[in-house]
Parts: structure tokens; C-alpha cells; sequence
């Protein structure tokens, strides 16, 4: 038995129209549900972004997810044309990806990267 791949990964929001805006901005589209939804999976490549509306969560730093993209340059751009500022500008990793993070409305860190 193998591990075949990644599924999902779910966050916890405090407030699901404002982080669906957010994750719309940057691209993700909604597979199942919505802004009066409590659950929310939202398309990425093979897997999915799932939200989960916890109303009044007090979300702490938990780690990071990571989406490859095919342009990490353009989605950064994408980023700053809806507003999001991004923590830093992408840059070349020694471990070989472009990438760069953004921080959610409920503080989840998400990357966009690119292999070298």
C-alpha cells in the first residue's frame, strides 16, 4: 500500500464570503458550496482547498500550503491586482522553486510555487 496523493486541505474560516473574495482573487474556484455555505471545496489542480465556516475561530499560525502554479510571477501579480500583499516578492529558493506566500483573513500562510 502507497500513499497516492494529497486530497484536500481543509481550513478553518472565520468568515466564509471574505475568505471565499480572497481565494476567488487569487484564482480558486468553487466546486461545492459557497458564501452561505458552512463548507466550501474549492478546485485545486487535482485536489481541493476545503473551508469550513467556525464562526468566531480564533485561528493561530499552523504551517503552510503550498500550490504549484504555472506562472509563480504572474500569480503574484494576480495577488497584487486584488489587493493582496504578499509577504515578500518571489524569489528562486536554493531547494529549487519560485515561490512566494500570502496570508489569509484568518491568518493561514499559502504559497505559490514553481519548480526550477
Amino acid at each position: 500500500m502507497t500513499i497516492a496523493g494529497l486530497s484536500a486541505v481543509t481550513f478553518a474560516v472565520s468568515d466564509m464570503a471574505r475568505s471565499l473574495a480572497f481565494y476567488r482573487a487569487l484564482g480558486f474556484r468553487v466546486k461545492y458550496g459557497g458564501e452561505m455555505s458552512s463548507f466550501t471545496s474549492l478546485v485545486a489542480g487535482a485536489g481541493f482547498l476545503n473551508l469550513i465556516h467556525v464562526p468566531n475561530a480564533d485561528v493561530r499560525w499552523w504551517g503552510r500550503a503550498i500550490f504549484y502554479v504555472d506562472d509563480v510571477d504572474a500569480q503574484y501579480r494576480r495577488a497584487l491586482d486584488a489587493g493582496i500583499t504578499p509577504m515578500f516578492a518571489p524569489q528562486d529558493a536554493r531547494w529549487g522553486e519560485r515561490y512566494f506566500h500570502v496570508t489569509d483573513p484568518d491568518g493561514h500562510e499559502v504559497s505559490f510555487a514553481k519548480p526550477l
